[in-house]
């Protein structure tokens, strides 16, 4: 295979070579290249704004793979730093290409190539790969947008905002529905992210605080499988850009405290102790805009 850069791929994965992962020439023992391949393409999805297990049940398939190649430039060791970059070079009828590259800085360390068949889960028969699939595999490769936020009132964006906050909030935490559904949402503004199946993957909501020219952000949600990504990022902005457009000159929200760090490299620092709501720690954040 030829020698590539980084200026080939638009996605990459970081991580740290184990010391598990190392054989008795202290270089990185060969099948585990696989396993970082294999690593990068679940994160991948998750760039594509695509819950995997759910995305596959939706389109009636599942993919397996049916070849996988890697050849070797150079090796990587223990405790490097390395960057698995990944890309769909292909796709066909019923089968797709993924290009793999493994770098330490700008070296090229490891090719990979691993093709993928979409087929009846059931049976394992092949069949055509979805066209709404291909849409979005080939427009992630051309930089197209993989979801569609939009900022409106709870008329327009309720049902979908209401479905994740109860995945999040009533199933996964454990918090009653009573506490979270309330008549504020009626005079919110929402934040609603959609991926480009149509499944609603982030949300969130502004109000007006207790003082002239302060907003209150609050129920911030993302689907499980892709947090960690950018999508609560892009909600909390869209948020802010709404307070800030009707005059608000500060945001204040009601951190979890899992998340204070999410909020803190976003700018928002600590007001007051911390203090427990609905069962959960919380630490007010503040942020002036």
């Amino acid at each position: 295979m030829t020698r590539l850069s980084r200026d080939d791929f638009r996605f990459f994965h970081r991580l740290r070579v184990r010391w598990a992962e190392v054989d008795m020439q202290k270089i990185v023992f060969n099948a585990h290249y696989l396993m970082y391949f294999d690593t990068a393409i679940s994160d991948y999805w998750r760039a594509l704004a695509l819950p995997y297990e759910e995305t596959m049940h939706s389109l009636e398939g599942d993919l397996y793979v049916v070849k996988a190649t890697v050849e070797y430039h150079a090796s990587a060791r223990a405790d490097e730093q390395i960057d698995v970059a990944m890309k769909c070079g292909r796709v066909g009828t019923s089968s797709m290409a993924f290009t793999g590259a493994i770098f330490r800085g700008d070296e090229h360390l490891i090719t990979g190539e691993i093709v993928y068949v979409f087929a009846d889960p059931a049976t394992q028969r092949s069949r055509p790969v979805p066209d709404s699939l291909r849409a979005i595999l080939l427009g992630h490769e051309a930089g197209e947008d993989m979801v569609d936020l939009r900022v409106g009132a709870w008329a327009e964006l309720g049902e979908g905002a209401s479905q994740l906050r109860a995945e999040v909030f009533v199933r996964e935490q454990g918090i009653p529905l009573e506490l979270e559904m309330d008549a504020a949402d009626a005079d919110a503004v929402h934040a609603v992210a959609r991926n480009r199946l149509g499944r609603v993957v982030a949300t969130g909501r502004l109000l007006r605080g207790d003082a002239p020219g302060v907003s209150k952000i609050g129920r911030m949600a993302v689907h499980r499988v892709l947090r960690g990504g950018n999508l609560g990022r892009r909600v909390l902005f869209a948020l802010m850009d709404a307070a800030r457009a009707r005059g608000d000159r500060e945001v204040r929200l009601h951190a979890q405290r899992s998340a204070v760090g999410f909020y803190a490299r976003l700018g928002f620092v600590p007001l007051g102790e911390a203090f427990e709501e609905a069962g959960i720690p919380h630490q007010t954040m503040v942020k002036a805009l």
